[in-house]
C-alpha cells in the first residue's frame, strides 16, 4: 500500500512540476491576498476628518483642539462660523465630524459650571461613528482632568483620585485590529489554497480521462487519495512557512507559542482543507464547476462563520451552530492562542479533536463516492 501511495504521490509532484502556472498562483496569490487583505481590513480610524464650529474662540477653546489634533486619530480640516453649514458639510463628506464649543465656554469653565460641547458625527457607518466617539469620550476626560489639576494648583490644592482605574491589556497592548485579524486571514489563505489547488488536480484527472486508468489499477480509492494528498500537504506548509514569515515582516505578527505544537495543528487543519477540497472533487465533473464550488465553500464560511471579522458571541444561536461548518473556525482560535497567546495544548484541546473529526469524516464521505464512482 505504501508504494502505491508513493507512486501517486511521486506522479502528482511530477504534473506540479510541469504546472509553473499553477505554482506561481499557489506561491504568489497567498502572499498578495496577505498584503491586500492586511491592510485593507483594519478596524483602526485614525485621521478623522474634523472641522470645528468656535463660537467661545479662547484660549481653552483652542487647547482643546490642538489636544485633538496632536494625535494622529483627529485632523483639522477647517473651521465655520454658521450652524446651517454644518449639514452641508457633513452631507458632502467633507468632514466625518463637526465639534461646536458654546458661547461663553472659559467662563462656564472658571465658574465652575458644567459646559456642553456638542460633537456632531457622520453615523453611516455605525462601526467608525462609535469608534470616534469613544475617541473623544477619552479626549473630553483628559482634558478635563488636566483643567481640574491646574485649577487646583493654582489655589494650592492638591488634587487626588479617589478610585484610579489602570487597565492593563493582555497579549495585544496596542489594541491593533491587525494582530486580532491576521490569525484568520492566514487561516482563511490556507483552507482557499488547499480546497481550491487539490479539487482542481482531481477533477483535472476526470476531464483527461487518466481517473479511468487509475480505477483499473490495483489502486483503491482511498490510497488515491492519500497520494493525491501527501504532495500539497507539502506545498502547503510550505505556503504557511512564507505567509508566517511575510506577516512577521509586514505587520510583526510574533509567534509566542511552540513551533512544534504550531506545526503539528498547521498539519492537522492543511489535512482538514485538503479532505474538504477533496470532496469537492468528488461532486464535480468539470474544473469550473469544481473551481466554484471550492471557492464558494471555502471562502465564505472562512470569512463570515469562522470569528474572523464578525465575533461568533453575537450571532444568533441558530447561526452559532452552523459555524460549525468550517474547520477555519477551530484552527482561527488555535492560531490566535498559540501566536497571540503563546498557550499550549491546554487551551484548546476541543479544536485539536474537532479537526481530526472534520478530517475523518470527510475522508470517509470522499472515499465512498469515489468507490461508487469506480464501480459505476
Amino acid at each position: 500500500m505504501l508504494n502505491r501511495i508513493k507512486a501517486i504521490a511521486l506522479k502528482e509532484i511530477r504534473q506540479l512540476k510541469r504546472d509553473t502556472r499553477m505554482l506561481f498562483v499557489l506561491f504568489v496569490f497567498p502572499l498578495l491576498l496577505l498584503v491586500i487583505f492586511g491592510y485593507a481590513i483594519n478596524f483602526d480610524v485614525h485621521h478623522i476628518k474634523m472641522v470645528v464650529l468656535d463660537q467661545d474662540k479662547s484660549f481653552d477653546s483652542r487647547n482643546f483642539i490642538n489636544s485633538l489634533t496632536s494625535s494622529s486619530y483627529f485632523d483639522l480640516v477647517g473651521y465655520i462660523n454658521d450652524e446651517n453649514k454644518i449639514k452641508e458639510i457633513l452631507d458632502k463628506k467633507e468632514a466625518q465630524c463637526v465639534i461646536v464649543f458654546p458661547k461663553d465656554m472659559s467662563r462656564q469653565l472658571y465658574a465652575n459650571q458644567n459646559v456642553k460641547i456638542q460633537i456632531l458625527i457622520d453615523g453611516v457607518d455605525g462601526n467608525t461613528a462609535t469608534v470616534i466617539q469613544n475617541y473623544f469620550n477619552y479626549a473630553v476626560q483628559s482634558y478635563s482632568q488636566k483643567f481640574i489639576s491646574n485649577v487646583l494648583a493654582v489655589k494650592g490644592i492638591k488634587s487626588y483620585v479617589p478610585i484610579d482605574l489602570e487597565p492593563v491589556f493582555w497579549f495585544n497592548p496596542d489594541l491593533s485590529s491587525t494582530f486580532f485579524l491576521i490569525p484568520g486571514l492566514i487561516a482563511m489563505i490556507l483552507i482557499i489554497t488547499a480546497v481550491v489547488s487539490i479539487s482542481l488536480s482531481i477533477v483535472r484527472e476526470k476531464e483527461r480521462g487518466t481517473i479511468e486508468q487509475i480505477n483499473v489499477s490495483p489502486l483503491t480509492s482511498f490510497e488515491m487519495l492519500i497520494g493525491k494528498t501527501i504532495p500539497y500537504i507539502i506545498i502547503s506548509l510550505l505556503i504557511t512557512v512564507v505567509i508566517l514569515t511575510a506577516g512577521y515582516i509586514l505587520f510583526q505578527i510574533p509567534i509566542k507559542g511552540n513551533y512544534f505544537l504550531l506545526l503539528i495543528t498547521t498539519l492537522l487543519f492543511i489535512f482538514a482543507s485538503l479532505n474538504l477540497g477533496i470532496f469537492v472533487s468528488s461532486v464535480s465533473q468539470t474544473q469550473q464547476v469544481a473551481f466554484q464550488i471550492a471557492t464558494i465553500i471555502s471562502m465564505l464560511p472562512s470569512t463570515i462563520l469562522s470569528g474572523f471579522i464578525f465575533p461568533i458571541e453575537s450571532m444568533p444561536v441558530p447561526i452559532q451552530w452552523l459555524t460549525n461548518i468550517t474547520p477555519s473556525k477551530f484552527f482561527l482560535i488555535i492560531l490566535r492562542d498559540i501566536l497571540l497567546k503563546g498557550v499550549g495544548i491546554e487551551a484548546f484541546w476541543q479544536q485539536v479533536l474537532y479537526l481530526v473529526l472534520f478530517s475523518a469524516i470527510l475522508l470517509g464521505l470522499s472515499t465512498l463516492i469515489n468507490k461508487r464512482s469506480k464501480v459505476g
